[in-house]
C-alpha cells in the first residue's frame, strides 16, 4: 500500500490517462486520496460535466482531498482570477461551483491561484480584489468546513506571490481587513526551493499557519529523488513541528510515477 499521508495530484500525474479515469489508478496504485487543478475547461462547467466528475472520483472510491479554483487558461500561462477585477462574477460562480462539488466530495483544502499581474490595471486595484475574493471564497469554504490556501509559484514572471511572506501577507490582510475565516499558506517545496525561500526557515516560522503541502524535486520537477532538494528532511521537519495534513504528489514523471515510494526512506 502506498503510504497514507500523501494525495495524488491527478491533474499533472498519470496524464497517459483520460482525467476521469485517473482516480480509479491512483486507487490501483495504493491511494486513497487525490487532488485535481481545476477539471474542467471553462469556469462555470454544465450541471453533466460536474455530475461526471464527482462520479469518476467517487466510484473509484477515493477521497477527494483538495480542488483548485478556476485558473483561467494554464496552458496559455494564466494563472488564476482571484486578482483579475475584470472577472470577479466568473471566479465567485466558479467558488460556488466548487463548493458545492466539495460539499458532495469532502474537500478539505480549495486552492486560489492569486493571478498574474494585468499590465493597464492598477496594481492597488488587483490586490484589494484579491482581498475581496479571498473572503469571499474562504467564507464559502468554511460553509462545508473547508479551508483556502494561497500558493508562491515559480516559473511565471507576472505572478506576484514568490515567497511564503508574500502570501502570508495577503493572508494577514485578509484575516485584518475582512475576519475571514478558513485561510491557509499553500507550502509548495517545489515553488519556494525554486524561488530561493529558505523551506526549513519557513518551516521552523510557519508551520502552524501551513494548511497544505506539496512535493516536487527539483531541478526538473521531477519525482522525489530525482533532484537535490532535501524532501524527506522537509517533511520530517514539517511532521516534528506539528504538521498533519496529506501530501500533495504535484510533480511530473515520464515512468512509474510512485516508484520512488520503495527507495526513499521515511525519517
Amino acid at each position: 500500500m502506498a503510504d497514507a499521508r500523501y494525495t495524488v495530484n491527478c491533474s499533472i500525474l498519470l496524464t497517459d490517462l483520460p482525467l476521469r479515469r485517473r482516480p480509479a489508478a491512483a486507487r490501483a496504485a495504493g491511494f486513497d486520496a487525490v487532488e485535481f487543478w481545476w477539471p474542467f475547461d471553462r469556469a462555470v462547467p454544465g450541471d453533466a460535466e460536474v455530475d461526471a466528475f464527482t462520479r469518476a472520483v467517487g466510484d473509484a472510491g477515493v477521497r477527494l482531498s483538495g480542488l483548485n479554483f478556476a485558473a483561467g487558461d494554464m496552458a496559455a500561462g494564466q494563472r488564476g482570477l482571484l486578482s483579475d477585477p475584470l472577472r470577479r462574477s466568473e471566479f465567485r460562480d466558479a467558488v460556488d461551483v466548487a463548493v458545492g462539488i466539495g460539499a458532495r466530495l469532502g474537500v478539505e483544502v480549495f486552492n486560489a491561484l492569486y493571478g498574474n499581474r494585468r499590465a493597464g490595471l492598477d496594481v492597488g486595484a488587483q490586490d484589494d480584489e484579491a482581498v475581496a475574493n479571498l473572503a469571499y471564497a474562504a467564507t464559502r469554504a468554511a460553509s462545508i468546513e473547508a479551508t483556502v490556501v494561497l500558493e508562491p509559484l515559480s516559473g511565471i514572471a507576472d505572478y506576484p506571490l514568490r515567497t511564503a511572506a508574500d502570501a502570508l501577507a495577503v493572508l494577514d490582510r485578509v484575516r485584518d481587513e475582512t475576519g475571514a475565516p478558513a485561510l491557509g499558506l499553500l507550502a509548495d517545496l517545489y515553488h519556494l526551493h525554486v524561488n530561493g525561500d529558505d523551506v526549513a526557515a519557513v518551516i521552523d516560522r510557519h508551520t502552524a499557519r501551513i494548511s497544505h503541502v506539496q512535493i516536487a524535486d527539483a531541478p526538473g520537477r521531477g519525482a522525489p529523488g530525482t533532484g537535490t532538494v532535501d524532501l524527506v528532511g522537509h517533511l520530517a521537519r514539517l511532521a516534528e513541528r506539528g504538521y498533519r495534513g496529506l501530501v500533495g504528489l504535484e510533480y511530473q514523471a515520464a515512468t512509474d510515477p510512485f516508484d520512488w515510494l520503495g527507495r526513499i526512506p521515511r525519517r
